[in-house]
């Protein structure tokens, strides 16, 4: 919303599909990074501590995918020919949201986990199943 009042663009129906596109890569990195906690506290880690190992893991890839759909719509974000009223609000939207999504998520997750979630009880983490911790599905 903060990049459509940057730019001046009203929000349309395009916008609003960027939108869901938006909000659909942002749950799925969510997902991954809760999976990716959930390995490390099953192989005995510590909750406070998995989720800093899921964090940074999950960094990178996050990154990447960000920065390939700013790099690959912002073109189409500051573009003015034709058929650009009907893009470049899509375009505006996930190329803003994509830009502060990773930090948001990196923040806002495991904040979120440990506020709803809470800490498990000190005999969960003798349930743990032996090995090393399983590598992010990328």
């Amino acid at each position: 919303i903060i990049a459509l009042y940057v730019t001046g663009l009203d929000f349309s129906i395009s916008a609003a599909i960027g939108f869901v596109s938006l909000f659909g890569v942002s749950v799925m990195d969510g997902i991954l990074m809760i999976t990716y906690y959930n390995q490390v506290k099953a192989a005995g880690s510590a909750t406070v501590d998995a989720m800093f190992v899921a964090a940074t893991h999950r960094m990178r890839p996050m990154l990447m995918t960000a920065l390939s759909a700013c790099i690959g719509l912002f073109p189409a974000a500051i573009s003015t020919g034709i058929g650009s009223q009907v893009q470049k609000p899509l375009a505006t939207v996930v190329v803003g949201g994509m830009l502060v999504g990773p930090i948001m998520l990196l923040v806002v997750v495991p904040a979120l986990r440990m506020l709803f979630l809470g800490r498990e009880r000190p005999d969960a983490t003798s349930q743990a199943t032996p090995g090393g911790v399983m590598s992010p599905a990328e």
